[in-house]
């Protein structure tokens, strides 16, 4: 990707050297210090928000052991966020790959409707209880897998098949999120009160319901899905000039689409069944990393979008906590900007 062309001409006074063009990722060699610059911003950012979410405000003298012993819970939160951050922003890019659109993402796309039919379901059967039916370790790894399921027969349909197209598949989308957003809306109008406020706590995006029983699945899923997407960068690379292009450049689009959709869909599964729906988030680290990366190749790309997720997760609970002191509306924060960028996105393009 970085060859260096020499081209000489006579003169004759001897072969004159012409500038070396790059054929890499950036064009010039500022574009490629601007990307260094930027990492290392994202980096330091990304630090500075960790630390203080671990020590600042800490009621206890630093260095004992009830010192430490806080730290140690609210480092829990700090995983939460880089699962949820790396799962989002590789998940995003890949997927916006593949569909050849920067706009539509797996949450638009009504993944996560599933989730709330899923959570309301228990609870309109097993009343309050329900909450704990879906709780645990074995129902996360359900919820995984239909999910996973789910999202394949969706994807892997209307956007691998013979006769793929984007348009299609994001109808069908809507119209499943819809009629399963329907659904769920029935049940819950059958609710008590006490049994609504319970289930509406689970379907608000957050942190806070992560377990930490749930991470050694969740960690090697996320490490197996996304590793595999950012080694197979060089392959997005050619699925993004699309299917003609990466057909006649030998690669096989179907296999390519299909097993990127798979690990895409546990990605998202994961982020999902970890901390609930965030609708937008995908799509606002997605757009604010192509902006920072200012480059095509996907691995220039996804560390920017990871850091980016990451971020905007810590960034916003660290100021809503300390500053606002209103750490619950963090989900909403991000909704509220990530539709408002959704918004402006489409407005600008005028088209999906």
């Amino acid at each position: 990707m970085a060859d260096r062309i020499m081209i000489g001409t006579d003169t004759g006074s001897g072969p004159r050297t012409t500038p070396r063009v790059s054929a890499g990722a950036f064009p010039t060699a500022r574009a490629r210090r601007r990307y260094v610059l930027v990492l290392g911003l994202l980096i330091v950012l990304a630090l500075v928000f960790a630390v203080g979410l671990l020590v600042w405000d800490n009621p206890l003298p630093f260095g004992t052991d009830g010192f430490w012993r806080i730290t140690e819970l609210r480092s829990t939160r700090i995983v939460v966020m880089a699962i949820v951050a790396f799962c989002q922003a590789i998940a995003t890019v890949s997927f916006q790959t593949v569909t050849n659109n920067r706009i539509i993402t797996p949450s638009i796309m009504g993944f996560e409707s599933l989730y709330i039919a899923v959570q309301t379901a228990a609870v309109y059967t097993l009343g309050a209880a329900g909450i704990t039916a879906v709780t645990g370790v074995p129902q996360f790894a359900l919820q995984v897998v239909l999910m996973v399921g789910l999202s394949l027969l969706l994807y892997g349909w209307l956007l691998s098949g013979k006769y793929a197209n984007m348009q299609v598949m994001l109808l069908i989308g809507i119209i499943l999120g819809g009629g399963l957003g329907a659904i769920s809306t029935f049940m819950q109008r059958l609710l008590s009160p006490s049994e609504f406020d319970i289930l509406t706590a689970r379907l608000f995006g957050s942190v806070a319901n992560a377990d930490p029983a749930y991470f050694p699945l969740a960690i090697p899923l996320c490490v197996i899905a996304g590793g595999a997407l950012i080694f197979q960068a060089r392959r997005l690379n050619i699925l993004a000039l699309g299917r003609e292009a990466t057909i006649n450049l030998g690669m096989n689009h179907r296999f390519e689409t299909m097993k990127t959709l798979f690990f895409v869909s546990v990605l998202m599964a994961v982020s999902t069944a970890l901390v609930g729906p965030m609708t937008f988030l995908g799509f606002l680290v997605a757009t604010l990393a192509y902006q920072f990366a200012d480059t095509y190749d996907h691995h220039c790309v996804f560390p920017v979008a990871a850091l980016t997720g990451f971020v905007t997760l810590a960034g916003a609970s660290f100021i809503m906590k300390n500053v606002f002191y209103a750490q619950g509306v963090v989900s909403i924060i991000i909704e509220i900007v990530g539709g408002t960028v959704f918004l402006i996105v489409i407005l600008r393009k005028g088209r999906l």
